[in-house]
């Protein structure tokens, strides 16, 4: 008896039809909600012989899955038939669409290659996840540097063989792509190196775990600490006006010898003394120097030949200037509101 209900329900089920959802829900409720047809032959599956439930039972779970999966599949049919239905108003006015903006960064990054592809560098690339040979022995640093600490660098995998220069970590400068293209590069070579570098800090207003560096080479015969300042002195009008001073002050950097510190006039006092230069009317933008000769002889380049110069600059802090952005967090926050004040110099 039991058994003919159940070939009886599962024509039924096979033969379900609807034309929309009100339908498909009566035919839900009608066969397996807690009072339909399906859930009812539970009550007469007490009195089946024990020797027949399990075919019984076998069967029962049979229609209960054709129900559903024929109710899902009028549930899509539904669906497509009412998606290809929609029409589109072509003659409609178009919805707004809202156009995002360079960020900051970006708008100020893209000027600084402008400025040094007028003057003939050219652009470089390399990887953020360098190993030690390229980031700090070839450009020179002592193998007790404090750059090479775990405090001040992030390590990715520090050299099971004891060789620190197979060490991999994420590069703290620029400087590791200049080594790469020295390597496979005969002078003369003029770069730029814009990109993203990594530094084991706190994140405050002044400082961040990551910023951005546009550094740049220039590698020839007869290259002096005059075409160095010239070219720095070209690039500091050209970013913060005709008017713009610069001054070197000595410093020292692994890698360059001799080496200076550039700072240009504070272009918001001119020069005559105000709180943002902290009243020396003078305000440091970057570092630079002559191409150490060891440098020049690790990457294979003879220092008896050539000479060259290198320069190096953080983006925020440029940005910063251009902009009087007094936290440095703000860049990397991605806040509409502060992104939004920059849609005029796109």
């Amino acid at each position: 008896m039991i058994l003919e209900k159940i070939a009886l329900l599962l024509e039924e089920v096979k033969n379900m039809d609807a034309q929309n959802a009100e339908e498909i829900e009566a035919l839900r409720l009608k066969y397996v909600s807690k009072k339909g047809a399906i859930t009812a032959l539970m009550a007469d599956f007490r009195n089946v012989p024990a020797e027949q439930k399990k075919e019984v039972g076998m069967k029962i779970n049979e229609l209960k899955q054709t129900a559903l999966d024929r109710l899902n599949e009028l549930k899509d049919k539904l669906d497509t038939t009412e998606g290809d239905t929609q029409t589109i108003d072509l003659t409609r006015t178009p919805y707004p669409v809202k156009l995002g903006t360079r960020h900051p960064l970006t708008i100020v990054t893209n000027e600084i290659i402008d400025i040094f592809s007028r003057m003939g560098f050219v652009l470089a690339d390399g990887p953020e996840v360098e190993d030690d040979l390229h980031v700090f022995t070839k450009m020179n640093f002592a193998a007790d540097h404090p750059a090479r600490d775990m405090q001040d660098t992030f390590f990715v995998e520090q050299s099971k063989l004891g060789d620190v220069t197979k060490s991999s970590l994420r590069r703290s400068h620029t400087s590791s792509v200049q080594a790469r293209v020295m390597e496979t590069t005969q002078p003369p070579i003029r770069i730029i190196c814009p990109g993203r570098v990594y530094r084991n800090e706190a994140i405050t207003a002044r400082a961040h775990c990551f910023f951005h560096q546009v550094e740049g080479l220039y590698i020839d015969k007869n290259v002096s600490f005059t075409d160095l300042k010239q070219v720095l002195l070209s690039f500091a009008r050209e970013m913060f006006g005709a008017d713009t001073k610069i001054r070197l002050r000595p410093s020292y950097f692994p890698f360059t010898e001799p080496s200076a510190e550039m700072d240009i006039s504070c272009h918001i006092c001119g020069g005559k003394g105000c709180g943002f230069c902290k009243h020396t009317g003078w305000v440091e933008i970057l570092g630079c120097g002559m191409v150490d000769p060891n440098v020049l002889e690790q990457c294979g380049i003879d220092s008896k030949v050539y000479t060259g110069y290198a320069f190096g600059m953080g983006v925020e802090r440029i940005t910063n200037l251009k902009y009087r952005v007094s936290d440095l967090r703000m860049f990397s926050e991605n806040d509409t509101r502060f992104l939004k004040e920059f849609e005029a110099a796109n």
